[in-house]
């Protein structure tokens, strides 16, 4: 890319009249054109054809962001700025829009042109198409964030911030830890994501849900049992501690077994050690214990139904996992992920959320959580027909929540409609702010999305202290 755009540093005369130069810009498989001092395309090789997907003979003589459709056209054009400078541009990435109205990633270097009595006399401009490079990052990048379970749990939240900032440092230990939250709130994806952050990784991540079972059966899942060991028992099975040797072992709703199997699991976590029902022969337990509840352990300590000594064992390393309406301004992110993720399962381009459903999403509490939000996209996938979704699409309790109860006095209630108000405005703010990132910053693509118009959402950007600044929006 230097060579070329040394190359391109040309006499006026002999960048038209070189043969030469012509056969090289025209064998190049990276999009060159030139413009004159008007900003009127003057040359345009077929390698820009291609990837513009416009005919030559359409392009010369157009002012140059006619035909170089670019999110740069608008912010900050890197070949004015050489003009102006009379300092080369290299490697600059934005996107352009191609004849058929494909946004396609791009690569720019610009140059001066001058003319035999070294004077400026046009500018050019070399563009690298990146679609292949992208791609190609894209899938390293989704598969990385697969393999590290982080994929749906990266936040703008500063509580869950804090979290994240730990799951690696948690990761390295072999402790057990305490996963707490409300029912929805990711707690086996935050497993998941320590887990493979470990030296554990390559070992089995196994998961028991202990509310689920009564506790005989929870008792033969955890330890397993030997053939003959009860009726029914026609062979040996192992269990969860033995499926689970040299990985993870991941015991949901830990606060609803019962104080009999609370003192058997003890044993395990203090010796390391277990039976499996029928059996005499005591084996060693190889697997990290992460534990999570959407109850107050300690609560229930005290009452008398959890023991003291196991809370202690299980509570090493305690996490507190925020419900979503701690962390609204985390509600865009995951409904985005969740709009891609349906939309491929169902073989749908997803639809765009309208910014009357984000409001019903910001003033809604969520006490499903993520799961909730993720079943509401879901649904908006399945039954939305058109480009956009409305509110007509949602469940009825997200666009008309019950009235919450007032226990407070009324400067509680002031407080609350107070807090509601600054919370929608960070909630714009920060849905202004994903529109500009998701269209590389281009003004009209995002106002459209918002179903605003360009004027409005300049006057939002600067209300919001959104600036725009050499293309990056400045959060």
């Amino acid at each position: 890319m230097v060579y070329y755009e040394h190359m391109l540093v040309l006499s006026w005369n002999s960048c038209y009249a070189g043969f030469m130069t012509d056969s090289i810009l025209e064998s190049i498989s990276d999009g060159v054109f030139t413009v004159d001092a008007d900003w009127r395309v003057s040359s345009f090789n077929k390698a820009a054809e291609k990837i513009t997907g416009m005919k030559r003979v359409d392009a010369i003589g157009k002012l140059c962001h006619e035909v170089f459709r670019s999110n740069m056209c608008e912010l900050e054009c890197p070949l004015r700025r050489t003009m102006k400078t009379g300092k080369p541009i290299i490697d600059k990435k934005g996107y352009c829009i191609s004849a058929e109205g494909e946004r396609i990633p791009i690569s720019v270097s610009t140059a001066l042109l001058m003319d035999t009595n070294g004077q400026v006399a046009g500018g050019a401009e070399t563009f690298r198409d990146l679609r292949e490079i992208e791609d190609l990052k894209e899938k390293l990048h989704t598969k990385l964030q697969t393999r590290s379970g982080l994929e749906t749990i990266s936040s703008r939240s500063p509580a869950m911030l804090k979290i994240l900032d730990l799951l690696p440092v948690v990761a390295e230990s072999p402790s057990s830890v305490l996963l707490e939250g409300e029912t929805g709130t990711g707690k086996e994806l935050t497993a998941r994501a320590i887990h493979e952050l470990s030296l554990r990784k390559a070992g089995p991540f196994i998961a028991l849900n202990c509310g689920a079972l009564p506790d005989t059966l929870l008792e033969s899942e955890l330890f397993g049992y030997k053939k003959g060991a009860f009726t029914g028992a026609e062979k040996d099975k192992p269990g969860r501690f033995k499926l689970a040797e040299n990985g993870t072992l991941f015991l949901d709703e830990i606060g609803d077994i019962s104080p009999a199997l609370q003192v058997k699991l003890l044993r395990v976590l203090q010796e390391k050690e277990y039976e499996a029902l029928g059996s005499t022969v005591t084996e060693k337990a190889g697997a990290r214990i992460i534990c999570a509840t959407n109850k107050d352990l300690k609560e229930l300590v005290d009452k008398g139904t959890f023991r003291q000594d196991l809370f202690y064992r299980i509570n090493v390393i305690r996490l507190s996992l925020p419900p979503l309406r701690h962390r609204k301004e985390d509600i865009p992110q995951l409904a985005e992920y969740f709009m891609q993720k349906y939309g491929k399962q169902m073989h749908k381009h997803p639809p765009v959320l309208s910014p009357e459903v984000y409001t019903a999403f910001y003033t809604y509490l969520w006490p499903g959580n993520i799961r909730e939000l993720e079943n509401v996209i879901e649904r908006v996938v399945v039954l939305c027909t058109k480009n956009r979704v409305d509110t007509s699409t949602l469940p009825p309790e997200i666009v008309n929540p019950p009235a919450q109860a007032n226990t407070k006095s009324h400067t509680s209630v002031d407080k609350s409609t107070g807090d509601m108000r600054s919370l929608k405005k960070q909630a714009e703010r920060s849905l202004i702010v994903d529109a500009l990132q998701k269209h590389g910053y281009h003004c009209s693509e995002a106002a459209h999305e918002l179903g605003i118009d360009k004027a409005t959402l300049y006057r939002k950007i600067k209300t919001y202290g959104i600036k725009l600044n050499r293309g990056k929006v400045d959060t």
